[in-house]
């Protein structure tokens, strides 16, 4: 970090100068940059701004107004400070017109009463600032071979922010954009205490910055994620301003979260791998032309142009996340099903973790199969090989390697209703969704979490701060069907108390609950917000 100057001031070169600050004062925390000796006035234009300029003042002119003019381009150039030795050009003090205009733009001016060598001050500034600046190059060197280790191990979310706990020497910790708590390290805290009311405590931290420190709170906040899309962020918890090597820490932890969620694997046959990998290009659009994503399929046997083609997903039907083995040979007895029922089709583990781990399939079909037919003897053959509950769920047929991605989607919000449910069928189709279950689906995703925040941020941190219950009371009206009379008595209060409150809702939302189009977006809102906090 570069010194600032009071840091400057307090150098031997400098204080055997004798220096005293008559301008500016409340500026010392000016960071410089350098060092520029100069003794013209018109020095301004050479300039980068930071730099802290001495001079004996022997060129400065006697007018008050060229004086001020001096200030005025030293200010607007961003000069960190203007120190001025006493004895060549002034005896005692500096011009009072020089002052007032410093003051004026809160440009700190020194004026040293005894005669230092300006190549002192230069030598030892510069050579603090150099010496800053490598303490800075070896810890983000540090740093970047540690997590670049982390990355290489494939090291879990909760081993990242163990570590970032470990060299920060600070509590650390990850939430999603709903700021709910995904990993934390109280690095020898009290973890009670450091997630006590934490959303309440989150919402208050708002930066408009991707890394920032938040003073009210203690909080170095940097934002976590890839390819443009943010999903969460990162929270040191320090009890000063953040130095240079904390910023970098949790800047290079942020790195290694967002690489190690895209690039997270299990091991699966080198077949299942290929598969896999072209149907998840596929899925994020990574071919440049769909040509591509058809040539390499073509390669491993399963033609994609000129096909009707389908997307399918497998996963077993229990809560948890299955195991990768368990996926690994779902994944296979689901290939061989298809081979066996001569149905052409991509299959593999489709690289996410958690809860979402699934095996797709890309079925190709020609254009007079009988959809109906070939999927009853896939799912018959898939579930007699695996042998254990498994759901499978399909989308539409579409007609273009583009609509792929469409299909997928249709087919996993299928499938993470019929997990939850208890029906014996062969496989799921879209009739099946309901708005509950897919918004169960899409709580892990940002943007409906980004939704979520955007509708009911406001009212949320209103009962926060309040400890009142208007998410509740509004939640009553509308599954109510906007009946204000039955939802006032299900909230046991009367309707004029009732009516205030949702007056109130309407203030703090600055929006209108006759209106229908808002009350349903809200209603959708409240019930992603159940689907998110439940998860």
């Amino acid at each position: 970090m570069l010194p600032t100057l009071a840091d400057v001031l307090q150098l031997d070169a400098v204080r055997r100068g004798q220096p005293r600050v008559v301008a500016g004062e409340d500026r010392l925390d000016n960071r410089v940059r350098w060092v520029h000796v100069a003794e013209v006035t018109d020095i301004a234009h050479l300039l980068h701004g930071g730099e802290l300029v001495l001079t004996t003042g022997i060129a400065l002119p006697d007018e008050p107004a060229r004086l001020r003019a001096y200030i005025g381009e030293l200010s607007e150039v961003g000069v960190s400070g203007l120190m001025v030795e006493l004895g060549r050009r002034y005896a005692s003090v500096l011009p009072p017109a020089l002052i007032a205009a410093a003051e004026d733009h809160g440009l700190p001016v020194v004026m040293l009463a005894h005669e230092p060598a300006f190549v002192d001050i230069t030598e030892s500034v510069h050579a603090r600032i150099l010496q800053d600046q490598m303490a800075e190059l070896r810890a983000s060197e540090e740093l970047h071979e540690i997590f670049t280790q982390l990355s290489v191990e494939g090291a879990s979310t909760d081993e990242v922010v163990r570590q970032v706990a470990a060299l920060g020497g600070h509590p650390v910790v990850l939430e999603n954009l709903s700021h709910q708590v995904l990993a934390a390290d109280a690095g020898g805290k009290d973890p009670a205490e450091l997630l006590s009311a934490w959303e309440t405590r989150s919402r208050a931290v708002r930066l408009d910055q991707r890394t920032a420190y938040d003073e009210a709170s203690g909080w170095l906040v940097t934002m976590v994620g890839a390819r443009g899309e943010d999903w969460g962020r990162l929270i040191l918890t320090c009890d000063a301003p953040p130095t240079p090597r904390e910023t970098v820490l949790i800047e290079r932890a942020a790195t290694t979260l967002a690489l190690g969620r895209l690039l997270d694997r299990h091991a699966e046959s080198i077949e299942r791998q290929a598969h896999g990998t072209i149907i998840t290009r596929i899925l994020a659009h990574s071919y440049s032309d769909p040509q591509e994503a058809a040539a390499r399929a073509r390669a491993l046997g399963v033609p994609l142009s000129g096909r009707r083609l389908l997307g399918v997903v497998l996963r077993p039907r229990s809560g948890t996340a299955a195991p990768p083995a368990e996926l690994s040979e779902l994944a296979e007895a689901a290939a061989t099903a298809c081979k066996d029922a001569r149905l052409a089709a991509l299959v593999g583990v489709l690289d996410e973790s958690g809860p979402q781990a699934r095996v797709g399939v890309l079925a190709s079909l020609p254009a007079r199969a009988d959809v109906e037919t070939a999927l009853n003897e896939v799912a018959t053959r898939i579930r007699k090989q695996s042998g254990g509950d498994i759901v499978m769920a399909t989308g539409s047929v579409v007609e273009s390697i583009r609509d792929v991605r469409r299909s997928f989607l249709e087919a996993e919000q299928v499938a993470d209703v019929a997990c939850r449910g208890s029906g014996g069928r062969l496989f799921y189709r879209l009739p099946d969704l309901r708005l509950r279950g897919l918004l169960h689906l899409l709580r892990d995703d940002a943007r409906l979490q980004t939704f979520v925040e955007r509708e009911l941020g406001p009212l949320l941190e209103y009962d926060a701060q309040r400890g009142a219950d208007l998410t509740r009371i509004l939640e009553l009206y509308l599954e109510s069907g906007r009946n204000k009379a039955v939802a006032a008595q299900q909230a046991h209060l009367s309707r004029p108390a009732f009516y205030e409150r949702l007056r109130r809702i309407e203030r703090v939302l600055d929006a209108d609950l006759d209106d229908v189009e808002s009350c349903a977006s809200l209603h959708v809102a409240l019930l992603a917000l159940s689907s998110v906090r439940l998860s």
